[in-house]
């Protein structure tokens, strides 16, 4: 039925809505993803559980933004960056934008639907997070903590839908990558700060005020500890060790990119983050792989 209220005139404007042309969302969320389906699986995570993972990644990240532009409709056309946006600008209707939304989760419960039962009743939770996430905009200055908790949330499904539990390291993988997320998205808030005051959008970047650098130090070395028991848990040697290294510099690089709070600069090192996101997989893979 959600199908019907979409119309072929506008795909573009749908894929606008879903941030195809802007896939570095989908990534933010496939790594940590990929890093616990490796984890789990030791190396030789099964073929059909990583394709309906990867798709549901991907589907899930573009729902997310389809609400994500529903909530903000009325305040978007205020923020430089987002004024354009095909909700804010009328060249989509609200109507269209949640008949998307219903189908892009629709398509993603079916896929879940080829996990065990475990992993069904999780995923109501992820669908959950990412409902809420937009909305918390408007009540807390802490939403990039319910952004982070949804980004994390398919890494304890990943256990679950490959061995049926959600260890400890599961759950220290999903700490590591709530953390990581409330920096780097914090990163993506200064860069709208000035317009989020003005129309009433919360977030950290605004609650954390001239301490943002400082704080999002601070999370980032949570980040890496987290990551460090992690290897100490499961034994890793020297390969993981030193892409930890190689992942430390590029947060130090993003430091020096924000410390004067240019909007193009913190728009740079949030984008930066993929290659964290990406080195630690490749940590993860090779660990197992040349083991």
């Amino acid at each position: 039925m959600a199908s019907l209220m979409l119309k072929r005139k506008n795909i573009n404007y749908y894929k606008q809505l879903m941030r195809t042309d802007k896939p570095i969302g989908t990534l933010l969320l496939l790594w940590p993803t990929f890093w616990a389906l490796w984890v789990a699986n030791e190396g030789v995570p099964a073929i059909d559980i990583t394709i309906i993972f990867a798709l549901g990644v991907f589907l899930m990240r573009s729902a997310g933004c389809v609400i994500n532009d529903y909530a903000d409709r009325h305040v978007d056309g205020a923020v430089k960056r987002t004024a354009m946006r095909p909700l804010a600008s009328k060249l989509v209707s609200e109507k269209e934008a949640l008949s998307l939304f219903c189908l892009l989760i629709l398509t993603a419960f079916l896929l879940v639907l080829f996990l065990n039962w475990q992993t069904i009743l999780m995923s109501f939770g992820a669908l959950a997070l990412a409902m809420l996430y937009p909305f918390m905009k408007r009540f807390t200055y802490l939403p990039q903590f319910i952004l982070g908790a949804a980004f994390s949330f398919a890494i304890p499904m990943a256990f679950m839908a490959s061995i049926t539990t959600v260890p400890n390291v599961a759950w220290l993988l999903f700490a590591a990558n709530l953390v990581w997320t409330v920096a780097y998205d914090t990163m993506y808030a200064m860069v709208d700060r000035d317009d989020d005051l003005e129309v009433g959008i919360k977030s950290t970047a605004i609650l954390f005020g001239r301490a943002d650098r400082h704080i999002i130090g601070l999370l980032n070395i949570l980040f890496i500890a987290l990551l460090l028991l992690v290897g100490r848990i499961l034994y890793f040697d020297c390969i993981y060790w030193v892409a930890l290294v190689f992942a430390t510099a590029l947060l130090f690089y993003q430091q020096w990119l924000i410390h004067q709070r240019d909007r193009d600069a913190c728009f740079k090192a949030f984008l930066n983050n993929h290659y964290v996101g990406l080195i630690v997989f490749i940590a993860i893979t090779s660990q197992y792989w040349l083991d």
